[in-house]
């Protein structure tokens, strides 16, 4: 995970991971050579972000 500060996603998507309701439900925005999740439920506490290698990694592993 890294920090990318000066970047501030604009467009968020709700992971297809994320349950069918609005529970539980974490949002995804498209970075330069990143990623950025977010809770759906607490968006004010900020985003993670993760660089490419990182973010294909954790989808890897999410999808084994």
């Amino acid at each position: 995970m890294s920090s990318f500060s000066h970047l501030t996603p604009t467009t968020w998507r709700k992971s297809s991971y994320s349950g069918a309701r609005d529970q539980n439900c974490v949002e995804v925005a498209d970075l330069p050579s990143a990623a950025a999740v977010r809770d759906t439920q607490n968006r004010e506490a900020g985003n993670l972000v993760f660089v490419s290698a990182e973010w294909s990694a954790l989808l890897r592993t999410v999808r084994e």
